[in-house]
């Protein structure tokens, strides 16, 4: 392949260079198929132990400018990631790493690779890009959760034949789980960081009323049904819940063995028996429901296929959050938003009020008005009668801003009075009045056991 002169490209794939064009190895059809190519005029490689490489593309030189104190925190993930699985399944693995504005965001795992781009200030704004930090946790996992080891109903002999995705709460649950314990034991992510991010995926699910009716395991049709096309009214319909209530799974497991072994043992000893064999093996383990029930029994006897069965399963008010009270906290709603949420908001650029008023409001780069972005199905938004789009005008007849409706919710805490919001849609001008008297409310997971509980162990970094 020839580049453009003075580009440099990434892949997982190794080759000679001649100028400027790359002659690649000769690999199998799978292999290339799954080994996509990053390159770009503003290129870095960082070597990050273990035979990993972080491969980054920026849109200017000066984006690449990652501290000595930044890329130590990327070269423990990777250590610690090879301490929990206790194999690498591959030969060497490249981080394909975009700092763009321009091209957005992606994720996409690949053996001995992943395609990760967020935007340009990820390294110059580490503070501000804190919801990024995730990503190569999530996507290195892939490597052994997804890849190497994949739901039988998942793998497929060729690309005729369809996937099947009943799995997906462990092929994306665990690794949605690991994603995030990788990011605190790695210090990309500080525990309270971590821990705010979980408050706010439990509340998210605690407070989903489509899980009045729709089981998850159902969500694992969701990319085969929806095709990853946006949905109305989603907060009634859900979406691809097999990352996020997944990870619950997960993480009341390992609470689970953890109370039951003392502490001694934990879902660590799962992912090196599950995950830890055939060092160097990049070929593919399937697996079943009952081969991951087996290996659970093996760290900590207990019924998990029937565990396993009613979680998939079940529908009610309320997600799985057993791990939460076990680990010694509780989630709680305060008027303040976390260090997490307010990142998350500034990233989206959306302002986060489903637990009071029950929507998003989002103002997008460029726009002058603010829209509705989000609306929680039969919350005092929606009870009103407001929707998805409409431009926010005025609140109790005052232009509106953000602050502006920040202030109008606390002033009618506690109160009866409505607070009315002024809306402009296609010309049309109305005004609704939401009952809401509760003040703002944003999650926490707050301590309220001394000592440290399974969630504070999982989250510790390995020596």
């Amino acid at each position: 392949m020839t580049y453009p002169k003075g580009w440099r490209a990434a892949t997982a794939l190794r080759g000679v260079t001649t100028g400027d064009t790359v002659k690649y190895e000769t690999v199998s059809y799978d292999v290339l198929q799954d080994s996509p190519v990053l390159a770009g005029r503003f290129h870095r490689e960082d070597d990050l132990g273990h035979n990993v490489f972080l491969n980054t593309v920026a849109d200017d030189p000066k984006y690449l400018a990652a501290s000595p104190a930044q890329l130590s925190l990327h070269r423990n993930l990777v250590d610690q990631a090879v301490k929990l699985f206790g194999a690498r399944h591959f030969d060497h693995y490249d981080f394909l790493f975009s700092l763009s504005d321009q091209l957005g965001g992606s994720g996409l795992e690949h053996h001995r690779s992943s395609e990760d781009g967020v935007g340009a200030k990820y390294f110059t704004d580490w503070e501000a890009s804190l919801p990024d930090h995730n990503l190569l946790p999530h996507e290195f996992t892939h490597s052994w959760d997804g890849k190497f080891r994949r739901g039988q109903d998942l793998w497929t002999p060729n690309f005729n034949t369809p996937m099947r995705d009943s799995l997906l709460w462990v092929y994306e649950g665990q690794t949605q789980f690991w994603g995030y314990v990788l990011e605190a034991r790695s210090g990309l992510a500080t525990k309270p960081q971590v821990l705010d991010a979980l408050a706010s995926i439990a509340a998210g699910l605690d407070n989903l009323p489509a899980r009045d009716w729709r089981p998850l395991i159902d969500t694992t049709n969701d990319p085969i049904i929806a095709s990853r096309k946006p949905k109305g009214w989603l907060s009634n319909q859900r979406s691809e819940d097999y990352y996020n209530e997944g990870m619950m799974i997960w993480l009341e497991a390992d609470a689970i063995i953890r109370t039951g072994t003392k502490g001694t043992k934990g879902m660590d000893d799962f992912a090196r028996a599950f995950f830890g064999m055939n060092d160097g093996d990049y070929g593919e383990l399937t697996y079943t429901i009952d081969d991951v029930a087996q290996t659970l029994n093996s760290v900590y006897p207990n019924d998990w296929k029937a565990f396993l069965t009613q979680r998939l399963t079940r529908t009610g008010k309320g997600a799985p959050l057993d791990w939460v009270a076990a680990s010694g906290y509780e989630l709680r709603y305060d008027d303040t938003p976390s260090v997490f949420t307010k990142a998350v908001s500034a990233s989206r650029k959306t302002l986060d009020l489903n637990y009071s008023l029950g929507i998003s409001v989002g103002k997008p780069t460029g726009a002058t008005v603010s829209k509705i972005s989000g609306v929680m199905w039969d919350g005092p938004a929606y009870k009103a009668g407001l929707t998805v789009g409409q431009e926010l005008v005025a609140v109790n007849d005052r232009p509106y801003t953000d602050e502006a409706i920040n202030d109008a919710i606390k002033a009618a805490k506690g109160g009866r009075d409505p607070i009315r919001l002024t809306t402009k849609t296609q010309g049309l001008v109305k005004t609704y009045d939401l009952r809401w008297n509760g003040g703002l409310r944003y999650p926490h997971l707050v301590k309220v056991a001394k000592g440290d509980g399974p969630l504070d162990k999982l989250l510790a970094p390995r020596p």
